[in-house]
Order: C-alpha cells, then structure tokens, then sequence
C-alpha cells in the first residue's frame, strides 16, 4: 500500500521511484501528489548547502540577473543581504544537475500528456529556490494566487502543459506559511487559467484551498494550470524561513535562454508578491 497518511481533501505518498496507477489517477484528479521523504535528509542538507553557496556566490559578484530574468534580494533578521528567489539555478550547482542528470525524476515524465515531455534546465526560469522568510526588509515573504502555466502568454507562446517539482529543502509548515492549492482546477478553460483570480495580486484565502504541509526531503508536484498561492507566515525572522527548490518539467517548442535573452513582462508582476 503506497498511502502513508490521509488528510483530505489529499493524501501523502510514498514512492519507490516508479509512479503506480494510484499515483497517476491522484494527480489527473487534483492536480498535485505529495511523495514523503523523497530525498534522504543527508542529500536534502548537501543540496541546501550547494544552493547557499551560489546564493552567497552571487552576493560576491553582484549578480543581478540570470538569462534575463530577475534575481530577488532581500535582507535577513540581521540586515545582511539575502538571495530570495534564485532562477537556473541548477546552472550553478553541481549537487543539483546531479540530482537531475540521476534519472530519479524521469518517472515524473509521464504525468505530463505529451511526447516531448522534458526538464526544463535551460527553458523559462530553469530551476527556482524560493526563499521566503517574513521581515521587514524581506524581498520574498507570500506569494500571490498564480498558474505557472499563464507565463506562456507573456511570451506570445500557446499556453502548454508543464509541471513543476518542489523538493523541499526545509520544513514548510502552517507556521511557515505554506503552499495553498484549489484542487482540480488544473481542469478548466483557459479563461479561467487566465483570469480566475489577479495573477500574484490576490492574496485573500480562498474557502476550498488546501494546505500542503511539507518536511525537509519532500516533494510535492503541481499541474501548472493549478491555482496555487503562498501564505504570509505568522512568524517573523528565522521561525518563518522555507525554502524550496523547484524544477519545471515542460512540453512544445524548446526556446532556450542565454546571456542575452530578455526579460519577460510577468516578474514585473512578481514584485507584486513582496507586498
């Protein structure tokens, strides 16, 4: 039996790293599946580690972009510089390409109906950390109601399936803030993808949104056609900290970035976010 624990509206899984006709029916269903403890907590402590490396790296460079798109900035409790929200990268860690070059989330694949399914190292934003920590001079503390899918129109592209896989580097409790979905409503028309909510500029609770509460070494999977949020923490300074790594997984026409690749319309949007 692959459930571990049932907290409806979802359950929690666990998975031998093949996905099972139970796993495949959840997803299609809701929209997002919950795999426990999918990395051990050793490799879970080295890819924080790696990402912290960067993270100070590009504190040393004054690195400000990656491929065109932004890197977020802020200030810890104790008014040191910070990085919040960290695009490819993967480009920058060797813990992380590993991780991706393993195979272990190959099996992933198949939750994306299309022939071309594939991670996305060096497409979009390539492989996130969003580090949210709830300060003053924080430049990441919620996240408004978005669907990752809609940044397709911001590049004059159709919008196509994708999937985004957080493996969580840290705990992400209630106390935490946390990650907040509307299940099933990866099935809907694109108008409502579109325009169901304010992209990142509602913020309010919605009555059917679910809590997905996380430790260290989980990962969670979304549709991203999904309406998904990040809460505020009732926290402040380190209590509130979370951070996770996501790597998209994507279908259509490959548009690699570059060093000279611009910046989308949508991350205006995303400063949005650090209200």
């Amino acid at each position: 039996m692959n459930q571990i624990q049932a907290q409806a509206p979802y359950q929690v899984f666990t998975s031998a790293g093949e996905l099972t006709a139970e796993h495949i029916a959840f997803f299609n269903k809701n929209g997002f599946i919950h795999f426990k403890q999918f990395i051990s907590k050793e490799e879970t402590a080295a890819l924080l580690n790696s990402v912290r490396e960067v993270h100070a790296q590009w504190i040393r460079d004054g690195r400000e972009k990656v491929n065109g798109i932004p890197i977020v900035y802020g200030q810890d409790e104790n008014g040191d510089r910070i990085v919040q929200r960290s695009p490819f990268t993967s480009l920058f860690s060797p813990e992380i390409r590993n991780l991706l070059s393993s195979g272990r989330l190959d099996s992933f694949l198949k939750l994306l109906p299309s022939p071309d399914a594939r991670i996305a190292e060096n497409e979009k934003d390539g492989v996130v950390v969003n580090h949210y920590v709830n300060h003053k001079k924080s430049g990441l503390k919620q996240m408004g109601w978005h669907t990752d899918s809609a940044r397709d129109i911001f590049y004059f592209h159709k919008v196509q399936p994708m999937l985004n896989v957080g493996i969580y580097l840290t705990d992400s409790k209630e106390d935490q803030g946390g990650l907040r979905v509307l299940p099933g409503t990866h099935n809907q028309s694109i108008h409502r993808l579109l325009f169901r909510k304010k992209q990142f500029i509602s913020m309010r609770e919605d009555k059917n949104e679910v809590l997905v509460e996380a430790e260290a070494g989980d990962l969670v999977i979304h549709n991203g056609a999904i309406w998904h949020r990040v809460a505020m923490s009732p926290l402040t300074g380190p209590e509130s900290r979370r951070i996770t790594m996501y790597v998209p997984i994507i279908s259509g026409k490959a548009v690699v970035k570059g060093d000279h690749s611009k910046t989308p319309f949508y991350h205006k949007l995303r400063f949005l976010a650090k209200k």
